[in-house]
């Protein structure tokens, strides 16, 4: 009989057919399995058990279960997971429940102990990173970093909102054709939302919305290694971080934030698991910047930094050739070197390196090109 060596990804297939096919089976095999007891801190204990002053009638491991077991079935709502509990003895009896709890002890637990709960996350990042390695090493030492919101149920997210802005605004300009109602709607719309300032205007995907705005840092086989929000405690916690005014353009209002993010997140993640050490980086066009480079090449000690090139910063000219020693030489003329005039800063406090063209020369501190076909 010919052996198989069985692998993780075969396992992970399993079990997601179990957990579609056989819940029962399913449920079986993480209680054979699965004891979240080993993974919490007694820092969690502690918390949990001091508030009432009197043994709890709901066990702590019972409510983790809980919210694992509305994670792997894609449960979207508390109340719907206390009906699933309801009617399911199974799942009662895998969380360990004699009673359901209502929905308002669902709600307190998440938020009363929902730094203990970021505490937990950590500890299982530590736990599933040598996984991960096992799985395929080249994939699990690969980071992604991204931001996006959780959209709030707010006033502004409401379409009619912007809708009855932009239509007020045709109607004053309708004689003005070089208005733009959507840029002057994007510039006078809030920065946040009127019932909540921590909910921020963000454009994704297209279109304005309001929300929760975080960092998420993943490796290449998809598995969550972070999540930062950014609230008020995140930036309490950063000062270094300054923040701008919106500009003209969402996109770069959402690329200034993102290029922004990077550093904080980066580091309070390596702070967090300095066990950790991957060798690429992944990241949109967003973190295209001399600074970023530099940051994750040389202070985070990344082989690779994979980043598109931002369209933003590129311009119709043909692209000028290098040299040796990296010096860009003339796009039509290999044989000069262009001239280095130091650096500047952008608005974005991003500092540019300044090479013009080998043939200008300064009089009366202006630029003449003296070539025959200037570019």
């Amino acid at each position: 009989m010919r052996l198989k060596q069985l692998s993780l990804f075969d396992i992970y297939d399993d079990c997601l057919g179990l957990s579609v096919n056989d819940k029962p089976r399913f449920l079986s095999l993480l209680e054979e399995h699965l004891d979240i007891s080993e993974y919490i801190l007694p820092s969690f204990y502690k918390n949990f058990y001091k508030t009432l002053g009197r043994k709890r009638k709901y066990h702590l491991e019972s409510f983790i279960y809980a919210l694992i077991i509305q994670r792997i079935f894609s449960i979207p709502m508390d109340s719907l997971l206390i009906t699933f509990l309801n009617f399911s003895k199974e799942l009662r009896n895998f969380c360990g429940f004699s009673k359901v709890p209502d929905a308002s002890k669902f709600t307190t637990f998440k938020q009363n102990f929902s730094d203990d709960l970021s505490q937990l996350f950590e500890k299982l990042v530590d736990v599933t990173e040598p996984i991960c390695q096992s799985i395929d090493s080249t994939l699990a030492s690969t980071l992604i970093f991204d931001t996006s919101g959780v959209e709030a149920y707010v006033t502004e997210n409401n379409p009619k909102f912007m809708s009855l802005l932009i239509k007020q605004l045709k109607r004053y300009y309708k004689d003005n054709p070089s208005v733009d109602p959507y840029k002057m709607a994007y510039g006078l719309m809030p920065s946040h939302a009127s019932s909540n300032p921590a909910v921020k205007q963000l454009y994704i995907n297209g279109h304005f919305c309001y929300v929760y705005k975080f960092g998420l840092l993943t490796n290449a086989l998809g598995i969550v290694r972070n999540i930062s929000f950014f609230d008020g405690s995140f930036i309490d916690n950063h000062p270094d971080i300054t923040i701008d005014k919106k500009s003209d353009s969402p996109d770069e209002d959402k690329s200034i934030g993102d290029s922004k993010a990077l550093k904080p997140v980066i580091n309070d993640f390596f702070s967090a698991h300095p066990l950790i050490k991957p060798n690429t980086f992944l990241g949109d066009s967003a973190f295209d910047a001399i600074e970023n480079y530099s940051f994750l090449m040389n202070d985070c000690h990344f082989s690779k930094a994979v980043i598109p090139i931002n369209s933003r910063g590129s311009s119709d000219l043909r692209e000028p050739g290098f040299n040796e020693s990296g010096q860009p030489l003339c796009p039509k003329d290999t044989s000069l070197p262009m001239k280095h005039e130091g650096t500047s800063p952008l608005r974005s406090g991003i500092l540019r390196d300044k090479w013009v063209c080998p043939k200008i020369k300064w009089k009366n501190r202006k630029r003449i090109c003296l070539c025959d076909i200037p570019c």
